[in-house]
């Protein structure tokens, strides 16, 4: 493979996705692309770029940038995070939001869906309060594919063992031959649309909370503060940014600020986080 056949590729994949993939990572290239060159013929992937530079490729330019997106994810991920929102950021925002009875929270980069679903179970498990509110759920990512996937609720059973307690399987999903499929109750409050991170997405509105969770960390940090400004603009005054255990707002974007003793969560600069007094059962403590 060409250098100029390398900076053809790294540079679709940075302009439509902000992935960045340096020269040491052609095997991961190969190893995503594998299918679509097999599919379409091609000896390798300087054959695969030869076909990519035509004009007529652009439907195929966007299945490489699919293949190309991380979508590693499972339920509750790094668990954190979830007893951080049930904790502390949701009692808080419920407090605050108990004129208006109205929560939205935004799922960015959400894959499968496994993360949207997984607050779908915190919400309906500890917060009943909810049950006349207007509650929104907004999950999005760049794939179609994987979007189609999140949209199904259907899952193995590899995947509902990853990070699922077996009470949450039992209670929320009910059983598709070998599958397990969400139960509508919680898929009617996930609304899932497709968004690029690096395009305009203030058509979303106003979220109280955000999760963008190991994500950032595939980004130049030229696109990692464009983004988190962006974010900005879209989280509420006293809303909530979490992002992944690797990532941080530190020396990259101004526009937050980190919470005293609340790891990975960040408000606007300048705001504080509201704490809970209550304590709460973890929705976690039924898998240890």
């Amino acid at each position: 493979m060409t250098g100029n056949d390398f900076s053809f590729i790294a540079g679709l994949l940075k302009s439509r996705s902000g992935l960045v993939i340096t020269l040491d990572k052609t095997y991961l290239l190969e190893t995503r692309l594998s299918g679509i060159m097999r599919e379409h013929g091609l000896a390798g992937l300087p054959a695969l770029v030869e076909v990519l530079r035509q004009p007529a490729a652009e439907a195929l330019r966007n299945r490489v940038v699919d293949a190309m997106t991380t979508n590693e994810t499972s339920f509750f991920r790094d668990n954190h995070p979830f007893d951080t929102l049930r904790k502390t950021v949701l009692p808080g925002l419920i407090e605050r939001r108990a004129t208006s009875r109205s929560l939205r929270i935004w799922s960015a980069a959400c894959s499968t869906g496994q993360e949207p679903y997984s607050l779908a179970m915190v919400l309906k498990d500890h917060f009943p309060i909810l049950a006349g509110w207007r509650v929104e759920i907004v999950a999005t990512d760049i794939s179609p594919s994987v979007l189609e996937r999140a949209r199904s609720g259907l899952y193995s059973t590899f995947e509902v063992q990853r990070g699922l307690p077996i009470q949450m399987l039992v209670r929320h999903f009910d059983q598709t031959g070998n599958d397990w499929r969400i139960k509508d109750d919680l898929r009617r409050h996930i609304s899932f649309r497709p968004a690029n991170l690096l395009e305009d997405f203030s058509s979303l509105g106003m979220f109280d909370v955000v999760l963008c969770r190991n994500v950032l960390i595939y980004f130049d940090q030229e696109t990692k503060t464009r983004i988190l400004r962006a974010i900005a603009r879209n989280l509420a005054p006293d809303g909530s940014l979490l992002l992944g255990g690797a990532e941080s707002v530190f020396g990259i974007c101004n526009a937050f600020a980190g919470l005293p003793g609340i790891k990975g969560v960040y408000s606007h600069a300048g705001q504080n986080a509201v704490p809970s007094t209550q304590t709460w059962p973890s929705p976690l403590s039924a898998a240890s």
